[in-house]
């Protein structure tokens, strides 16, 4: 599932594409949406919300997408739209047209009622009323729960994924099934996830050791059988959490021992 940073990467290249510009096009190619035109609006704005996609259109409208585990914006000069049956909603001007292939989700909502798709959102890692006290607040009210768990809760803070959740709990040394309780510094893993993802958010890829070499941008994430590198230890990797395929955990035994 995408991270915050892709998501607010992806607000910024939407935004400097369609924002303070009228549509010329708009393709909802979902049943619920399929006679709405949105042509002659122009776009207000793009804006991230974890791991949502606020687009607000000219007459108080937003069109919420979310890209769950394979979507994806792409956008290019405009022209023909694509018929590639995973594009689910394109929009365009006279300039650039972007066009969204796998999104989770589709729905256009009055702008003022944003909060009916995002309000129950915990604070937003990139967010610009971040509030790290009501993010730690969040993740220890349940001290039982296993840490690798809690941080990818959106309710709780929104903004991390598989690759942050597992990056993040290495460099803390902490195992992913510790409950939260029993972490010694909520408020320092907090803080380094927000650096994090800080650091990564305005270019793709989402690298923790500070190595922009192929195989060596993540400590632990996708190294399953491979050394660490920190330790040489094998990696290793396991599902965790309700949904298993989507809720992927790397960690090494010896750098964060169990619990």
């Amino acid at each position: 599932m995408p991270e915050g940073d892709t998501i607010f990467l992806a607000a910024r290249r939407l935004r400097d594409a369609l924002a303070g510009r009228p549509l010329t096009l708009s393709d909802f190619r979902v049943p619920r949406y399929a006679t709405l035109d949105l042509r002659g609006r122009a776009v207000d704005d793009v804006v991230p919300r974890g791991k949502h996609l606020l687009t607000r259109v000219e007459g108080g409208l937003t069109v919420h997408t979310h890209l769950k585990m394979d979507g994806e914006w792409r956008i290019r000069p405009a022209g023909a739209p694509p018929r590639d049956p995973r594009v689910r909603l394109v929009l365009a001007n006279a300039e650039w047209m972007a066009a969204g292939y796998s999104l989770g989700t589709v729905e256009v909502l009055p702008t003022g009622e944003e909060d009916r798709a995002v309000g129950g959102l915990g604070p937003d890692l990139l967010g610009p009323d971040w509030d790290a006290a009501e993010a730690v607040r969040r993740l220890t009210r349940a001290p039982g729960r296993a840490v690798g768990e809690a941080l990818l809760d959106q309710i709780l803070l929104a903004g991390i994924g598989n690759v942050y959740k597992s990056e993040v709990l290495f460099l803390r040394g902490v195992h992913p099934w510790t409950p939260v309780g029993a972490v010694r510094d909520p408020d320092g893993m907090v803080g380094l996830a927000r650096r994090l993802l800080m650091a990564n958010r305005l270019r793709h890829g989402h690298v923790t050791t500070g190595d922009l070499r192929p195989g060596r941008r993540n400590w632990v994430y996708g190294r399953a059988g491979r050394p660490c590198l920190r330790c040489g230890t094998p990696v290793r990797r396991a599902d965790q959490g309700p949904v298993a395929g989507e809720r992927v955990t790397f960690w090494c035994p010896r750098c964060q021992p169990g619990p």
